[in-house]
């Protein structure tokens, strides 16, 4: 057998041992109401680009950001019958701005999730610290693969825009939460920092967890600001990441960059990546 035989057996065998799935996350910018004063900020306007722009990527799970409950109900509506979610508001009440994840149901089971504060008190709903003004929150849902046992976490946040201790703080508590557990994860968000900060440097720092984007196989599109404003992309800063353990294969990734309907659904661009998981992932 040749080398190219054999590399080509290799990936003949990678493919059958593992699982496809589509990853996204979105921050799909929060209903301002009244105060959208630009045209392309208001949701009546971005909602159907939203729904137009779901549909056909079809994503397994969704990690979403900044969405208020109707945008949720929306999301939901947009995707189908097929998805669940879980998720709420970040107030104590339950209110507010979620990170939601989304999942095809007849693709995943849900195994259980939680949602918790990235603060010093993560069970106290509302709770803030480290610096950012307003609580920030991570859910984390457990999942399996139908009818191959394969199980996986996925972490969905959103972390502060303003302080830059709090995001530091709140990803090394989700580096230390992921890999305190066997198991493949990945985790999805808006980080608001870009590659090269202390933050991110830290989080990746050691292999456990590694850049979709750096560690892909394929990129389907230019590295662009994922914070565009609703501007034609543009080379730049990812502030919205895909994450994942180092078991975790990730094909191909791609910034989700086409206008949708005449525009963007969001003043930020959504990730894509297709990954693997290895058959037979032990249980988390």
């Amino acid at each position: 057998m040749t080398a190219h035989e054999a590399r080509n057996a290799h990936d003949a065998h990678d493919a059958h041992e593992a699982h496809d799935l589509r990853v996204m996350t979105a921050n799909i910018r929060r209903d301002l109401g009244a105060w959208a004063l630009r045209p392309a900020d208001r949701w009546r306007v971005r909602r159907d680009r939203l729904r137009a722009q779901l549909r056909p990527i079809a994503p397994h799970v969704l990690g979403v950001q900044e969405s208020l409950p109707g945008q949720t109900r929306w999301v939901h509506e947009s995707l189908g019958d097929r998805y669940g979610f879980v998720g709420h508001g970040r107030d104590a009440d339950g209110g507010g701005e979620g990170c939601p994840v989304f999942f095809d149901r007849t693709r995943l089971e849900l195994l259980g999730w939680q949602q918790t504060a990235l603060s010093d008190a993560p069970h106290r709903a509302g709770s803030r610290s480290w610096g950012n003004p307003f609580p920030r929150v991570a859910v984390t849902a457990r999942f399996r693969i139908r009818g191959t046992g394969a199980e996986f976490r996925c972490v969905n946040t959103h972390l502060d825009p303003v302080s830059t201790r709090s995001r530091e703080c709140s990803l090394a508590h989700l580096r230390d939460a992921i890999t305190a557990e066997p198991g493949p994860a990945i985790l999805t968000g808006d980080f608001n920092t870009g590659p090269g900060s202390a933050a991110l440097d830290a989080l990746l720092a050691g292999g456990a967890l590694r850049d979709a984007w750096r560690s892909a196989r394929e990129r389907g599109s230019p590295e662009y600001a994922t914070y565009a404003n609703y501007r034609a992309p543009r080379p730049g800063r990812r502030l919205d990441w895909i994450v994942a353990t180092a078991d975790v294969v990730v094909d191909r990734v791609r910034i989700v960059a086409e206008p949708v309907l005449g525009g963007w659904p969001s003043d930020h661009l959504p990730v894509l990546a297709e990954v693997r998981l290895p058959k037979g992932s032990d249980p988390v």
